[in-house]
C-alpha cells in the first residue's frame, strides 16, 4: 500500500507556510502535504514530520489529538536550522474506525520510513504511540533501545488496555521481545514511588531521577545517544515553561534543558525516530508550548544537520583506543575517543548467539568520567549493566 494513503494533509494558512520575509525559514525549505501541493515525494528526503491525532490513549488529556497542527504553527516560521536537510512533512496519519487501526497504520508508516533511512519526527497525539513506534523496529527485527524524556516511568499493569501510562509494560511484555535496554530520562519520584523505581532497577533499565539528570547533563547525552527511538513526553517539562498539558507540575526541566536534550537525539547517528506527545493546545497560554515544541524540533533538526557520522559500530578507524586492565589484569575494558566530536563508547564483551542482533548495542555511550573510574580500578556501573544483560 501507498504510504500516501495513511495520511492527510495538513491545515495551516498561507501566513504560515509563506516564505521568510528577513530569512529563509524551515517552510520555504520543506516539501509539506497540504491540499494545494499534494503528498510529497520521498525521494532523498532525510527527514519526514509525522502527525498523529488521536488522544484516544490519554484519556486525562482529552484535547492532546489536536497537537500536531498547532506546533506546526510555531515551526515552520523558523529560520532553517543548517544546509543540506531535504526535509518533507507528510501530514496527519489518518484516523482509522479503532484505535487499533490507526496504530497499525502508526507502525506501518514508521516501518517503512525507517527502512528507507528517513529520520522520523513525530508529533503527537498521545504517548501511547510510543509502543506503535518500537513495533515498527519489531517488524524490521531490530534489537533496539528505547529512551523516555518523562517525569513518569509508564510501567502501569499490561493487563490493561494499552494507554499513555503503560505503554513500558507492554513493550516488555511482547513475545519474542526487541528491547535492548529502555532509558527513563527525569523522572519524579513523587510521581512514581520507589516501587516503581526499584521494579526498573530489577529489570536491568536506567532510571535517572530529574535532579539527577539536571546536575549531570552529559549523562543525559548518553543516554540519549544510546537510543534508537525517543519518546518525550511534554509533561517532563515545569507548567511554568509548558502551560499546554493537562495535568502540569512545578517542577520539570527547564525548555532550554528539553531543546538541549532534543539536540543530542539530532546528533545521535544511531536515533532514527523521536516523538513528542501529550501536548494539548486546550490548556496553552498564547501558543507558550507550541513554540516550545518547534524549538525543540528545531534543535532536534539541527543537530541531525550536524552529526559527526562517528557511530564505532561503522568504522573504529577515526577513533582513539584505550585498554584499561582492571583487577591486577584479570579483564579490560576497552574505550573509544571519537576524533571527530571526542565523544567516549566503551565496549562490552559478547560473544553468544544474537552477537549478530545485538553488535550495534556492545559499544556502549559514555562519559570521561567513566573512563577515568576504570582507571581507578573501579569498573564503571554502565558497564556493569550491560554486561549483567549480556551474559
Amino acid at each position: 500500500m501507498e504510504l500516501s494513503t495513511y495520511f492527510q494533509p495538513v491545515s495551516l494558512d498561507g501566513e504560515v507556510l509563506a516564505e521568510g520575509e528577513f530569512y529563509t525559514n524551515i517552510a520555504s525549505v520543506s516539501q509539506i502535504h497540504t491540499a494545494e501541493a499534494g503528498f510529497p515525494s520521498l525521494e532523498g528526503a532525510v527527514l519526514a514530520i509525522v502527525g498523529i491525532c488521536d488522544d484516544s490513549g490519554s484519556p486525562r488529556n482529552s484535547g492532546c489529538k489536536d497537537g500536531p497542527d498547532e506546533v506546526r504553527r510555531f515551526l515552520y516560521p523558523l529560520a532553517k536550522p543548517a544546509e543540506g536537510a531535504r526535509i518533507v512533512d507528510l501530514g496527519n496519519i489518518a484516523p482509522g474506525r479503532t484505535p487499533e487501526d490507526t496504530r497499525f497504520a502508526v507502525t506501518e508508516v514508521l516501518y517503512k520510513l525507517v527502512e528507507m533511512n528517513i529520520t522520523v519526527i513525530i508529533l503527537g497525539g498521545s504517548q501511547d504511540y510510543s509502543f506503535s513506534n518500537y513495533k515498527a523496529y519489531e517488524v524490521l527485527g531490530r534489537v533496539v533501545n528505547v529512551a523516555s524524556i518523562d517525569s513518569m516511568l509508564d510501567l502501569g499493569s499490561d493487563s490493561r488496555p494499552l494507554d499513555s501510562r503503560n505503554w513500558l509494560s507492554h513493550i516488555v511484555a511482547q513475545q519474542p521481545n526487541f528491547l535492548f535496554n529502555f532509558a527513563n530520562i527525569g523522572y519524579q519520584t513523587y510521581f512514581n514511588g520507589s516501587e516503581l523505581a526499584q521494579l526498573m532497577d530489577e529489570l536491568g533499565f536506567d532510571a535517572y531521577r530529574l535532579g539527577a539528570i539536571q546536575g549531570d547533563m552529559v549523562r543525559a547525552e548518553t543516554l540519549v545517544r544510546s537510543a534508537d527511538m525517543v519518546s518525550v513526553d511534554i509533561g517532563c517539562v515545569r507548567l511554568s515553561d509548558a502551560p499546554g498539558q493537562a495535568q502540569g507540575s512545578p517542577h520539570g526541566f527547564y525548555g532550554e534543558e528539553l531543546c538541549r536534550l532534543a539536540r543530542f537525539a539530532g546528533m545521535s547517528d544511531k536515533l532514527s525516530t523521536i516523538g513528542f506527545y501529550e501536548y494539548n493546545p486546550l490548556y496553552d497560554r498564547r501558543g507558550q508550548t507550541a513554540h516550545l515544541l518547534a524549538h525543540a524540533i528545531w534543535y532536534f533538526i539541527e543537530g541531525f544537520c550536524n552529526r559527526a557520522a562517528d557511530f564505532p559500530h561503522r568504522d573504529k578507524h577515526n577513533y582513539k583506543h584505550f585498554m584499561v586492565g582492571l583487577n591486577d589484569g584479570d579483564f579490560e575494558i576497552s574505550f573509544y575517543k571519537s576524533k571527530k566530536s571526542d565523544r567516549w563508547w566503551m565496549e562490552v564483551p559478547y560473544n553468544g548467539e544474537c552477537r549478530e542482533q545485538y553488535q550495534r548495542h556492545l559499544l556502549v555511550p559514555c562519559t570521561y568520567a567513566d573512563y577515568e573510574q576504570a582507571q581507578k580500578n573501579e569498573v564503571p556501573e554502565l558497564w556493569t549493566k550491560y554486561y549483567q544483560r549480556l551474559n
